[in-house]
């Protein structure tokens, strides 16, 4: 062992108080830092790393104190995070009737609102990747065939010593416990006799709190593009944890992947290093992220949806008011509907929702439409058609971004 690697293990001994197991510890070294001596110096092991880029995920028993880092070559650190997401209400389950094409609620209140079936007129989103980083996807769902393309399960491949700290108390899913129904929806319903299942008896209700959400975020993608295809990134477990590290890494994941729309329905109040730096990577690369907003119906900004580039969303309803759970700040972009929305769910079911979890996932299909007939400008596309909501939401003037989508006037031509 060189005398600078003693030096600097005796400083690490002395001037730091030891935790009782090891801390996972996310760092990215600069371009001359060997990961080797770090490791060894802090008297940790590698779990994990980012490829492609020198951010990598340690176990180790002492976080180093910042000029000790910078010594070691650390450009930042920052402990790995988990955030767990607290119970859900389950989703409404449905009974339809088997005649139904799979797709039918393409044709329902909130996508006739947002003029999604007319935008298909220019753009129907073919060739298009959107990356929706989600809990498991029901790849066998008839919705979903034919949209999904290849993703990748990070939860299952998480490596054995995997770790990250438990922040309960931090909602990361944010699908909103709303459920109402209103007399649009309710003659949606009656239009194609459907009728509500008991979930009592209904055999696909699962009860795990990240059950359903991806299957869900991804039929919206689906028929508001439906010739775009899903990138399902499974970074969220069956309890609907997850952590900063594999949501940073899925981010890389998806650009290296071909991705040119990310859809984030999730959310956190840590403005975290590594996956701020992951969005950055993303924007420069050309890529259009999106993120729901929250639903605590606060101005409190949750990441990444405040991250600057991304399209932050929040969620009204079909008389273009805020939804009563939705959050709004300087930070939202734009508004989207998100109560009592159908989609797909689990076992080839269907079901409806609430929550900016889904008003995201339809702005993200409304990307893809753009970005299948223009490479440049889709934020500024959706910006200026979006329909101004202000004066039928006088408290939350300036607070609901540029307004509510409609993807019929981004779409087309200029």
């Amino acid at each position: 062992m060189t005398g600078r690697r003693i030096l600097l293990t005796l400083v690490l001994i002395l001037g730091l108080s030891a935790q009782a197991s090891a801390l996972p510890l996310i760092v990215e070294l600069g371009p001359l830092s060997s990961i080797t001596s770090v490791v060894a110096v802090l008297g940790g092991s590698l779990v994990d790393q980012i490829p492609g880029t020198k951010i990598y995920l340690l176990n180790v028993p002492v976080v180093p104190l910042p000029w000790i880092a910078s010594l070691l070559g650390i450009q930042w650190m920052e402990t790995n995070n988990g955030i767990t997401m607290p119970g859900i209400v389950p989703p409404q389950a449905l009974s339809v009737p088997p005649s139904l094409a799979a797709d039918w609620y393409k044709n329902q209140p909130s996508m006739i609102i947002i003029r999604s079936g007319n935008a298909w007129t220019y753009s129907t989103g073919s060739g298009v990747v959107v990356a929706d980083l989600n809990s498991t996807v029901d790849v066998g769902h008839p919705a979903l065939i034919g949209h999904l393309t290849t993703g990748h399960d990070f939860v299952a491949t998480k490596p054995p010593s995997y770790a990250a700290l438990n922040q309960s108390s931090s909602s990361f899913m944010d699908q909103s416990s709303s459920s109402f129904m209103d007399q649009s929806s309710s003659s949606f319903m009656d239009q194609y006799g459907l009728s509500f299942l008991n979930q009592s008896s209904s055999s696909f209700m699962d009860g795990n709190p990240a059950y359903s959400h991806g299957t869900l975020t991804a039929g919206v993608i689906a028929v508001v593009a439906p010739d775009s295809m899903i990138m399902p990134l499974r970074v969220f477990d069956d309890e609907g944890s997850a952590d900063l590290f594999v949501i940073a890494k899925a981010i890389h994941h998806a650009v290296n992947n071909g991705a040119q729309v990310i859809n984030m329905s999730f959310g956190t109040l840590q403005n975290s290093s590594a996956v701020r730096g992951a969005i950055n990577y993303a924007l420069s690369r050309n890529v259009v992220l999106v993120a729901s907003a929250g639903n605590n119906n606060t101005s409190s900004v949750q990441y990444p949806a405040a991250y600057n580039g991304v399209i932050a969303v929040a969620a009204t309803d079909l008389q273009d008011r805020k939804a009563s759970f939705s959050n709004y700040g300087s930070y939202v972009f734009a508004d989207a509907p998100g109560v009592n929305i159908f989609s797909a769910y689990p076992g080839g079911g269907y079901s409806i929702v609430s929550g900016t979890s889904f008003s995201a996932p339809a702005v993200a299909g409304a990307a893809a439409l753009i970005r299948s007939v223009r490479t440049t400008g889709t934020a500024g596309s959706i910006s200026s058609s979006a329909v101004n909501i202000d004066s039928i939401n006088p408290g939350y003037s300036g607070e609901l971004g540029y307004g509510r989508i409609d993807v019929f006037e981004a779409v087309k031509p200029n």
